[in-house]
């Protein structure tokens, strides 16, 4: 057994679907096929590094570790990362294996699978940010003036800029790479403003753009904004 063939180590649980395990055709063990685990159809994260923040798809998911789908290759940092959900909560991970646009890791501690399968938390679901330092143009009112993007999702953006405009004022991003985003002015506080965009990115252009524009953040530097998450364990 490889590394790569090794998913939830902490179980010894073994994949053996196609593409992450032994060849088809071969037959778990009986206490593989009984160690608990759940297949995810899709389920948006983000992994938090050293390097940065990486969008991900939790795929699959057992009490001791986790699959999750890439959109390019994860920095080379220490293996410990911080996997977080859409509703903000965090569990520490540790990477096993990456190949073919998709990686494993394990759980240092078992996680209640059931509760993070349902997103169960105090705080609301909501598309996945990524924190990044990106230069940026805004158009508003035949006036352009370059911004400071410092999220990002697929949905809206915060940017930092001198100026004044108005809520739901219509506005244009143009983002380095991508194209121009029509968007609305949600909330404006301290210099900051909270955009909605009227087209979405697909996830994965979103992703590769996150990973190519760099994020701003460290990983002691990842208290969620507006609580804090929930541990492993």
């Amino acid at each position: 057994m490889t590394d790569q063939d090794k998913v939830w180590p902490d179980t010894g649980t073994v994949r053996h679907t196609q593409g992450t395990g032994p060849a088809d055709g071969d037959q778990a063990a009986p206490d593989q096929r009984s160690a608990m685990r759940f297949s995810l159809l899709i389920r948006q994260a983000k992994l938090l590094t050293t390097k940065g923040e990486y969008l991900c798809v939790l795929r699959d998911v057992a009490p001791g570790g986790c699959k999750v789908r890439l959109f390019h290759p994860l920095p080379q940092v220490a293996r410990r990362m911080t996997l977080e959900l859409a509703n903000g909560d965090r569990y520490e991970v540790e990477q096993i294996w990456e190949r073919d646009g998709q990686a494993g890791f394990s759980f240092p501690a078992p996680v209640p699978v059931e509760y993070l399968i349902n997103e169960a938390s105090k705080y609301p679901k909501r598309a996945v940010r990524a924190k990044v330092s990106v230069r940026a143009v805004l158009s508003a009112g035949g006036v352009k003036a370059e911004v400071s993007v410092r999220d990002l999702s697929q949905q809206g953006a915060r940017i930092e800029s001198d100026a004044y405009l108005a809520r739901d004022q219509r506005v244009r991003l143009e983002l380095p790479g991508m194209a121009e985003i029509d968007a609305k002015v949600r909330w404006r506080r301290d210099g900051a403003l909270g955009l909605v965009f009227e087209q979405t990115f697909r996830f994965e252009d979103l992703a590769r753009f996150v990973a190519s524009a760099g994020s701003s953040e460290s990983r002691g530097d990842q208290n969620r904004d507006d609580g804090q998450a929930v541990s492993a364990g």
